[in-house]
């Protein structure tokens, strides 16, 4: 008899003691056993972290070798440490985000995850052991029922080669979101530095201001200025005031922002920055075909080649299961008080009288096609954000070198004119102080502009290997907003 609490809509046969099977049943138990130990997947050793650390590695440089030592919170720690005990360079900072950052932490456990449901697919499905047990009178009736799952067993291979699949997936998923954070830690470094060398420059300018108003006030009380332009010296030195009252309080925000992608607190907040940004390079970088480039190397192009293919997969396996989707073969026996035992085997079978997985099919295919249009969608913008991060960081080379070689040098040619003629007693010291005015916002003018050149430095390398940055960097043009100058309004 079958066992009770079987589901419905399944076909069910019996072969008791003196079939055909009973001569074989050795042999099946042998075989059983055979695939049972092969369906037996392991871990490996690394979680796939050494494949997701090369594709990295290629992409970021040695600060991406920081990813496996960060498992090991110790080893951890100690490496931060050292390197926060310098002022922090870009590759430094990079280091110490993989190092410490947890919410990277978090999004490389996906990886894990997809390792196990890899494991999962190469494990063969437990086997049913069913017992019943009836009495009637004097007579004791039991069945029992060992069953195993043959349709899962026979496609296997092809849902493991499904979650192979997934899992290189899942590594070129972690490698991303690591090129990912090695960006955004590079674009808040460069944010925090400039903010910090802007509100020393916006301190310079308050100085300056402060000298001039106390001047113009000194001139006015002896009777040698007039009242409205002493005013206009007290109001320039309150706004350059509360102007860096706004600068100071940007580099705040902009150092707690990389404090919070580097994933440091305590103690280890007070880190150093440096006080100036790297000057940029002597010529700007060339990509060579960089439309190709990124079709071959951006990891999100290739997981979306992979989703689509693991539909595609995924079709045919729904296609292979539309009417068998159980299938299960077992040892049965069956004893009966002063009945010699009964052993056989049982079959059970889902009959597709209802349910002949059009719907299944239906799904499946959708699916695919969602796919084929996302992977499409994926190349596409890939292609468009890596032609407009070229030209927002060659328009960002441009400006910062024109800045560094052309108005930052002019302004000092002419303050060095002005200081000759403030000796020959041609120009007034307010004309001097105006002057230094305007050579300052030209400072903090080019530092903005090498500022930008570095965001943009950094998104460019984004957009080439790793994936979309969301909205592709252009150069912004924001830097300190200075108040006008007071002088030559008198």
């Amino acid at each position: 008899m079958s066992p009770p609490g079987r589901p419905k809509g399944e076909y069910r046969s019996a072969q008791h003691e003196g079939s055909p099977m009973s001569g074989a049943r050795g042999r099946t138990t042998a075989a059983a056993c055979g695939l049972l130990l092969a369906g037996c997947a392991t871990f490996s050793p690394d979680g796939g972290m050494d494949d997701v650390t090369k594709l990295a590695q290629e992409r970021i440089g040695a600060p991406a070798a920081a990813v496996p030592v960060a498992r090991d919170a110790d080893a951890a720690r100690a490496r931060s440490d050292v390197l926060l005990r310098a002022p922090l360079t870009a590759d430094a900072a990079v280091e110490v985000a993989l190092l410490r950052n947890p919410g990277l932490r978090a999004r490389l456990g996906e990886l894990g995850l997809a390792e196990a449901d890899l494991v999962q697919a190469g494990r063969l499905r437990n086997p049913v052991f069913a017992y019943s047990n009836k009495r009637n009178a004097d007579v004791t009736q039991i069945d029992r029922a060992f069953l195993v799952n043959v349709a899962a067993l026979v496609m296997m291979p092809l849902a493991l080669e499904i979650e192979e699949r997934r899992f290189a997936q899942a590594r070129l998923a972690a490698a991303a979101e690591i090129v990912a954070t090695a960006a955004a830690v590079r674009q808040a470094y460069v944010r925090a530095v400039a903010a910090q060398e802007m509100a020393a420059y916006a301190a310079q300018v308050v100085l300056s201001a402060e000298a001039s108003s106390e001047l113009a006030r000194r001139m006015q009380q002896v009777g040698n200025w007039s009242r409205l332009a002493q005013m206009r010296e007290q109001a320039y030195y309150a706004e350059a005031t509360a102007q860096l009252a706004r600068a100071q309080q940007a580099a705040v925000a902009e150092r707690e922002q990389l404090t919070r992608l580097l994933g440091l607190t305590g103690p280890d907040v007070a880190f150093v920055l440096p006080a100036h940004l790297p000057d940029i390079p002597a010529t700007p970088f060339a990509p060579v075909d960089a439309e190709r480039v990124a079709m071959e190397r951006r990891l999100d192009v290739q997981v979306a080649r992979l989703d689509a293919e693991g539909v595609a997969k995924t079709l045919g396996l729904t296609r292979a299961t539309r009417f068998v989707n159980v299938l299960e073969v077992g040892y049965t026996n069956e004893s009966e008080t002063g009945d010699a035992r009964k052993n056989g085997y049982e079959i059970a079978l889902e009959l597709p009288l209802f349910d002949w997985g059009e719907a299944r099919i239906a799904r499946a295919e959708t699916r695919y096609r969602q796919a084929m249009a996302r992977t499409a969608e994926v190349a596409v913008n890939a292609q468009s954000e890596v032609r407009e991060a070229y030209a927002g960081y060659r328009t960002a080379y441009d400006l910062a070198k024109h800045y560094r070689d052309e108005i930052v040098p002019l302004r000092k040619r002419i303050a060095e004119e002005n200081l000759l003629r403030y000796n020959g007693m041609l120009i007034g010291v307010f004309e001097l102080l105006a002057d230094g005015r305007e050579q300052t916002a030209s400072v903090i003018a080019a530092i903005a502009a090498t500022r930008d050149y570095w965001l943009a430095d950094a998104a460019l390398q984004l957009v080439l290997t790793g994936r979309s940055s969301g909205a592709v960097f252009a150069p912004s043009g924001e830097a300190l907003a200075l108040p006008a100058s007071a002088a030559g309004r008198h």
